[in-house]
């Protein structure tokens, strides 16, 4: 972060608090995913979805950040 953008933050609040929700989801998938893939080391299928599933875990951070970013001031 560049510097403190306060109007960044609080216009990426909704959005992020949309994407926790997805974290949440992904969190879950990432636990199913990652006791399936234990269980049948074989299925390259879920090493796709447990990476995805942490895609939707970062989502958060990633929001403010870009709303941080595209904000000048």
């Amino acid at each position: 972060m560049a510097g403190c953008r306060p109007l960044a933050y609080v216009l990426s609040l909704p959005f992020a608090l949309l994407s926790l929700v997805l974290s949440l989801i992904g969190a879950v998938v990432w636990c199913i995913g990652s006791i399936f893939s234990c269980l049948c080391p074989c299925c390259a299928c879920l090493a796709t979805l447990v990476n995805f599933a942490m895609d939707l875990i970062h989502a958060p951070v990633k929001v403010i950040q870009w709303f941080i970013d595209l904000i000048p001031c």
